[in-house]
């Protein structure tokens, strides 16, 4: 299967410390790629790479045959195809929910208003968000406003979403209603890659799972194999703890 997104040789370094060591990913179109691996291990900062947030200083990313690592690139062309949604929400706090969701539509997609704005309401009535469209974030739930944040990225139809930890900072009776959506893109075709702690989900909805130790993918393949029946030492002790 041909790749929509790959990552060969990343490498990244922060102050001295290496955080992407080498690290190589292929990711096909329609894939749930989750990453796992304890905290330091590089799932954040390969998302944040992956999206051009951060510069690699070495190595090359390549999204559907077109290498985006090149810092000719325009990051913002780049941007209009792979969404990303962070553990922190970064909505607008000063504009609606049906604001924060057509923002980028029509200022970075050249999308009508009216066009944009139905898109939106349409996907808040699916996630059950349809009666907080005029509301502002700050009278929201951390669910809530984590399910808007998944909203407004899916309202510009990228081809590739990239979620990082986006449970990490619910309450543990949110995170389910979150994951709700997660799952459903999922089923629908979206092509995902996450960072979660979720290894139960992780289990459920992965095609395939990548265990990340020390900036490099140690250990991958479809869930059942590396929950199952892992490789690598490492993995199984980062299995045993987190299942403990």
């Amino acid at each position: 299967m041909t790749a929509l997104l790959e990552a060969k040789g990343l490498r990244k370094s922060y102050r001295g410390k290496v955080v992407l060591d080498g690290l190589d990913l292929v990711v096909a179109e329609h894939d749930v790629v989750c990453l796992i691996g304890a905290s330091g291990s590089g799932k954040s900062t390969l998302l944040r790479c992956l999206n051009l947030l951060e510069t690699i200083e070495d190595g090359i990313i390549t999204f559907d045959g077109r290498e985006i690592s090149d810092p000719l690139v325009d990051p913002r062309s780049v941007r209009r195809e792979i969404g990303m949604v962070f553990q922190a929400y970064n909505l607008f706090p000063h504009l609606s929910v049906l604001d924060n969701c057509t923002l980028a539509q029509v200022r970075v997609h050249g999308v009508a208003k009216d066009e944009a704005a139905d898109r939106a309401r349409q996907l808040l009535a699916r996630f059950g968000l349809a009666d907080k469209a005029d509301a502002h974030p700050d009278a929201l739930s951390g669910g809530q406003q984590q399910r808007v944040a998944l909203v407004r990225a899916m309202c510009t139809r990228p081809r590739l979403l990239l979620l990082d930890e986006i449970t990490a900072a619910l309450d543990p009776e949110l995170v389910g209603e979150v994951l709700e959506i997660v799952r459903a893109e999922a089923e629908a075709g979206t092509t995902l890659v996450l960072a979660t702690h979720e290894m139960s989900f992780a289990r459920e909805v992965a095609t395939k799972v990548c265990f990340l130790d020390g900036g490099r993918v140690l250990e991958q393949g479809p869930p059942e194999q590396l929950f199952g029946d892992p490789v690598e030492e490492r993995t199984r002790a980062f299995l045993a703890r987190v299942r403990s």
